[in-house]
């Protein structure tokens, strides 16, 4: 498979990821107990774009990666278009609102709001538990990304030099990741590196096996042939039935006060971690190497638009455009509601359940905001980045 091929269906599971994370976002106490518990743990779509990042990174920089200033900065130079744009614009934007509405949800406490706002801008606040949610909450993620990012061309020179070293690195960030938090939850330093659940839910060093997982996919992909097989979608079924196996893990635990998501279980951890990206690395091959009816809806023109957007959509699904997307929401809800009781559709009414309306049109408009943000603001920053001079090495004029 050539490194630098386009996969229409992976673009289509970035969209199916991103709203998988905001049905987990938006679930109603009010929905039936079994679709509440399930919703729950939607969060998995975190762990699709986690397994997606080390395939896509590994399938396309593996073979070329090279330790040098050069090659590093023009790889640097394409994931900060990739990534940054979008983010800074709306982390800016959220601290802007939390001025403008006096929200102070978005500190968590800490009254050093400059720091607070820097530490999002850097991705600092990724490694700490008590600034995590800081901002645009959902981007303590971009920090684990980040990270990735940074180690991945470290790790592919160690796996040309010896090819046991995919098992061996994930095992040695692991360990490092249980050693930072022996050491500093022993101090009150926000939270950084402060629990054991912390460290493998929400940093690089507990989630790496996601990543790890996806490069041994790309590794293995690297040496098949383009051509899809004509074959019965066995291994896209199988990696479905793996994914339901690790949700029914987690959707199979008790939940506590303490314990709102069996994602915080051990049990959950592992599932979570270790066995979804497996189920989700067969997927993956399936969508790409076989033909189906799944192959086909995620490569239609339709998932493609808004698999291009979903990097926004994740980022506005939580925060202040999310809020007002949800003012109006009511707002439209209730009219809706009161046109089916003017016209005497009083058994419509009494069975469409409120949520179900008013999260659907949450999700419509967000999906509108994204597109248009994608277009007007993301694709175009992405190019210009990628075209211009940043990170490179400036050539000094002969005298």
């Amino acid at each position: 498979m050539k490194a630098n091929a386009y996969i229409p269906a992976l673009t289509g599971v970035r969209a199916i990821a991103a709203f998988l994370v905001f049905f987990h976002h938006a679930n109603q106490a009010e929905f039936p107990f079994p679709l509440f518990r399930v919703l729950n743990e939607f969060h998995i779509g975190v762990t699709v774009f986690f397994v997606l990042s080390g395939f896509l990174i590994c399938l396309r920089y593996y073979d070329t990666c090279e330790i040098t200033g050069t090659w590093f900065r023009k790889y640097l130079k394409n994931r900060i278009a990739r990534i940054y744009p979008m983010y800074m614009v709306l982390t800016l934007g959220t601290f802007a609102y939390a001025w403008y509405t006096k929200d102070e949800s978005i500190y968590n406490g800490f009254t050093w709001h400059w720091g607070v706002l820097l530490m999002n801008i850097f991705f600092f606040r990724g490694f700490f538990d008590d600034l995590k949610f800081t901002g645009v909450a959902q981007g303590w993620s971009l920090t684990v990304e980040e990270c990735f990012y940074f180690s991945a061309p470290f790790f592919f020179r160690q796996i040309k030099k010896d090819k046991r070293a995919m098992i061996y690195l994930p095992l040695l960030v692991l360990g490092i990741g249980i050693l930072l938090v022996a050491i500093f939850s022993n101090f009150n330093w926000w939270g950084f590196y402060g629990n054991y659940r912390f460290n493998f839910l929400y940093t690089f060093t507990g989630r790496c096996t996601e990543f790890f997982i996806g490069m041994y996919l790309a590794l293995y992909m690297l040496k098949q042939k383009d051509a899809p097989k004509y074959q019965f979608p066995w291994v896209t079924l199988l990696g479905f039935v793996v994914i339901c196996g690790a949700m029914a893990i987690m959707t199979s635990i008790p939940l506590t006060e303490s314990m709102p998501f069996g994602l915080y279980h051990p049990w959950g951890i592992f599932s979570n971690n270790v066995l979804l990206p497996i189920g989700v690395c067969l997927f993956f091959y399936g969508a790409i190497m076989e033909r189906s009816i799944i192959r086909w809806f995620l490569s239609t023109k339709l998932m493609d638009l808004l698999g291009k957007s979903s990097y926004i959509y994740y980022l506005v699904h939580i925060g202040f455009i999310a809020t007002i997307s949800h003012h109006y929401s009511e707002i439209w809800t209730d009219a809706f509601y009161a046109w089916l009781d003017a016209n005497e559709f009083y058994w419509l009414s009494a069975n469409i359940p409120y949520a179900v309306v008013s999260i659907g049109i949450v999700f419509i408009l967000l999906n509108i905001v994204s597109i248009i943000l994608y277009k007007l603001i993301e694709e175009p920053m992405n190019h210009y980045i990628r075209k211009s001079s940043l990170l490179e090495k400036k050539v000094k004029p002969a005298v």
